[in-house]
């Protein structure tokens, strides 16, 4: 034990190292990639027991961490199996009963709001900050992200032609499930300053290859991994091979925490996006 008058000459890096250390007593079940990447950048990784599959980021969390599932489809017995005392889980979590089971055994179930924008990933900071009792890490969190955002702001301002974008989740038989309005993918094509070319549709929609060569997409976004697996390539089928995108050869793919997350790192995965959509525009757009 330290002594009063050692305590008070500590130095302040060792006060400080104390404070930020994990609560032994806290085991959080961690239900969402962003979620669960937002709490190893509020210095909880300690704390955290168990993550669902889809927290891909930081690559250690599903490394060292017990998986309890995709996180649209939990077990209750398995979350509970891990002696939770907080649940901290994506709106879109689920199934409802699960949660509820989860709820009546007498583990507190914090839900966190999906919103993909800006102010929705502040949100998000903010509510899981206050739950494991980080406000200091959360306020600095919170500033580095709006930086972020403030500088793709000025970032697409320059971009004065927007591309004319499709993202595909999937493939099959060439035939593609696209993002329309109201998905993360219409919300990171409009940070990075891109017009999505299917934006007649609402929510993910498969399209014919009749409206995709009339959407003629200037360049294809699609997933590393999506749902259907690797991304495949789809200018290999004949609708693709017929748009603009095919012809330049344009076909962005990115990782999909990273590019649909909106976790922190969403201002740099919108940037680069950017930068690739509009290599004749957006050269001050690079991170």
């Amino acid at each position: 034990m330290l002594s009063r008058r050692a305590l008070l000459l500590a130095p302040p890096l060792l006060l400080c190292a104390s404070q930020l250390r994990a609560d032994p007593a806290r085991r959080i079940v961690s239900v969402g990639g962003a979620v669960t990447e937002i709490l190893y950048r509020l210095g909880k990784a300690e704390e955290i027991v168990g993550v669902d599959s889809t927290s891909l980021f930081p690559e250690e969390a599903l490394g060292t961490k017990a998986n309890v599932g995709y996180v649209r489809s939990l077990g209750a017995e398995g979350v509970l199996s891990l002696n939770p005392t907080l649940v901290i889980a994506s709106e879109g979590a689920g199934p409802p009963d699960a949660l509820k089971l989860i709820e009546q055994a007498g583990i507190p179930v914090v839900r966190v709001p999906d919103e993909p924008s800006p102010g929705g990933i502040v949100k998000r900071v903010e509510i899981i900050a206050q739950a494991v009792g980080a406000a200091g890490p959360g306020v600095a969190l919170v500033k580095e992200i709006e930086a972020g955002f403030a500088r793709l702001s000025d970032a697409r301002a320059r971009v004065t032609r927007p591309a004319r974008a499709l993202f595909v989740l999937s493939l099959q038989n060439g035939r593609p499930l696209v993002g329309g309005q109201g998905t993360t993918a219409d919300a990171m094509l409009a940070l990075a300053g891109a017009a999505n070319v299917a934006s007649s549709l609402t929510g993910w929609k498969p399209l014919s290859d009749e409206g995709l060569i009339a959407a003629a997409p200037e360049a294809v976004v699609m997933m590393s991994h999506g749902p259907g697996g690797a991304a495949s390539d789809p200018f290999a089928f004949p609708a693709f091979a017929a748009t603009p995108a095919a012809a330049k050869k344009r076909l962005i793919v990115m990782d999909s925490l990273y590019l649909l997350g909106f976790g922190p790192r969403t201002p740099e995965a919108a940037r680069r996006l950017m930068a690739a959509l509009h290599p004749d525009q957006a050269g001050n757009a690079k991170p």
